[in-house]
């Protein structure tokens, strides 16, 4: 989210220099392209680019000459011990000290444990190689793909974990103009309140399709029982959509880290145990209960898979749950056809040639036995399934994630199978076709 960062506060008035180091998206940049599909960044790249705001450069050195506040926003993947990746943070902030040409704030905007502050902090001493002054920031980011932009500009809190009074006016100030209550606080418990955040909205998650598994077997509805529930102002109904479990580039990393952090530390981890442990368990139920639909087996069946990313408005498919879901139907020998309106290129790099890919959702059920709307895309919240049920072999739609109404689908003489819908309740008349 380096680069929505970068954008908006560009748009904010501010001189911003982007800094990527790899070629290919260094050069779509340039090129006034943007390497990732965010609803708005590109015309928001090029309408601050054309303006003079934004500039991209290889360079670091060039990139932060001048500068007062340096972001460091790189990746920190999830290492097979479920520690943070930080080989990137490190590098950033040994090229930040190499490179120092005045006084900076330097600020740690990727997801980073607790501790990555006084660890950037030790490097840029280090390597430093003039007498200059730097004050590290922990600014976690809280903006989701699909809507960051809005994130952004309308935030909830602006967290900044920070120890000098001069540094955090300067934070202060930059971020001024979006008008929203300051959080300030030291930096561990910044980079704590980032992890935090993503733990419990992942255990939201993983909750609500713990209930809704027991709403299958008792016959309730599960988008009733959240309807109720969350009425309490206590609750609300926020991240309570029941589905394939939670994906993308934070969650699953997030909370394995803060386990990991944890973990180090002595503390049992009981709660976030069960959350990762629930949310492994979705993809797993799927299958099975698309066995049992199928007569017990999924071999030399057709699925048609609706959504390859990991949620709708993005084409990022990291821990997408439709990719492994994909992967676990092609394990069990079914033929699958996937499709997804932005996110075909990227499943396709990650899947390879065990799924076939189609750009259109109505051929990819072409003789299909059953079909899955596996991300929430509003385009499958409108399919003509009477269409689909002309070009289906079979007669099974799986919606993965409560997208559509049953009667709908059932109107057309196709079966439907929900998530936590014991009892197919809906608002409105059932009709056969596009709504």
């Amino acid at each position: 989210m380096g680069l929505v960062t970068g954008t908006c506060l560009a748009e904010l008035g501010n001189r911003v220099v982007c800094i990527e180091n790899e070629p290919r998206k260094l050069g779509a940049l340039e090129a006034g392209s943007v390497p990732f599909f965010e609803p708005g960044l590109a015309e928001l790249v090029a309408r601050n680019s054309d303006r003079g705001r934004l500039r991209f450069t290889a360079d670091i050195g060039h990139g932060i000459a001048g500068c007062e506040i340096v972001f460091i926003a790189v990746g920190t993947p999830m290492l097979p011990s479920g520690d943070a990746d930080l080989r990137d943070v490190r590098a950033a902030a040994r090229a930040i000290a190499e490179a120092l040409d005045s006084d900076k704030v330097v600020v740690n905007k990727s997801t980073v444990p607790v501790e990555t502050g006084d660890l950037v902090a030790a490097i840029i001493r280090e390597h430093k190689r003039a007498r200059f002054d730097v004050h590290v920031v922990s600014n976690p980011e809280f903006l989701r793909e699909g809507s960051a932009i809005a994130d952004f500009m309308q935030p909830d809190r602006i967290v900044l974990g920070v120890a000098d009074p001069a540094a955090e006016a300067l934070m202060r100030d930059l971020y001024a103009p979006l008008g929203a209550p300051v959080i300030a606080t030291d930096v561990r418990t910044a980079e704590m309140i980032k992890y935090t955040a993503n733990s419990f909205l992942a255990a939201r998650i993983s909750f609500i399709n713990e209930i809704a598994a027991v709403c299958e077997r008792v016959g309730a509805d599960v988008r009733d029982v959240v309807r109720g529930a969350g009425a309490d102002r206590r609750i609300g109904t926020a991240f309570m959509s029941p589905g394939l479990g939670f994906g993308g580039s934070c969650f699953p990393k997030d909370l394995r880290a803060l386990r990991r952090i944890a973990q180090m530390q002595g503390v049992a981890t009981t709660l976030l145990d069960a959350v990762i442990s629930v949310n492994d368990e979705q993809i797993r139920r799927t299958v099975d209960r698309l066995r049992d639909a199928l007569d017990g087996t999924l071999r030399g069946r057709a699925i048609a898979l609706l959504g390859l990313a990991f949620k709708p408005q993005t084409d990022d498919v990291r821990e997408s749950p439709a990719l492994a879901l994909a992967r676990a139907l092609v394990a069990e020998g079914a033929r699958v056809v996937g499709h997804d309106p932005v996110a075909l290129d990227g499943a396709r790099r990650a899947l390879g040639a065990g799924v076939a890919y189609i750009d259109d959702e109505y051929a990819a059920a072409q003789d299909a036995d059953a079909l899955v709307i596996a991300t929430d895309w509003n385009e499958y919240k409108q399919l003509d399934f009477e269409l689909i049920r002309g070009r289906m072999r079979g007669d099974l739609v799986f919606d993965a994630r409560n997208a559509c109404d049953p009667r709908d689908v059932e109107a057309c003489g196709l079966r439907y199978l929900g998530v936590g819908r014991g009892v197919a309740r809906s608002a409105g008349g059932a009709s056969c076709g596009s709504q």
